[in-house]
């Protein structure tokens, strides 16, 4: 499977994105898929997961700002985020929750005034 983030950009605080992550050369099939981040310096992290069914979970420091959710029939999730902050600076990637794909390039996300 080959996985393909996009929608990243400059945006500034208290702004808005939407990422989109599209699978190629099969489906997300039945799996849960993350939304995964990591910023310079920092580890990867998953900040948002949604089954196939649309059960979602979140990180405490994306809750109520974020909101992920997926369109199986498109082979494609996303990502909604609001009221951006600096902090949330980081390239976003996403991939199946367990046994990981293999990883894209991920889309850049930049939060600055």
């Amino acid at each position: 499977v080959q996985l393909q983030a996009s929608g990243g950009g400059l945006v500034q605080p208290g702004g808005s994105l939407r990422l989109s992550c599209a699978a190629s050369g099969s489906t997300f099939g039945f799996n849960a898929i993350g939304w995964y981040r990591q910023a310079p310096g920092k580890q990867r992290e998953l900040v948002a997961r949604i089954s196939y069914g649309g059960s979602t979970n979140y990180a405490d420091s994306v809750k109520d700002r974020f909101t992920i959710s997926r369109d199986n029939a498109k082979n494609t999730v996303y990502l909604q985020m609001n009221s951006l902050k600096p902090e949330d600076t980081a390239v976003y990637y996403c991939n199946r929750v367990t046994n990981n794909w293999n990883w894209g390039h991920g889309t850049l996300v930049t939060v600055s005034s």
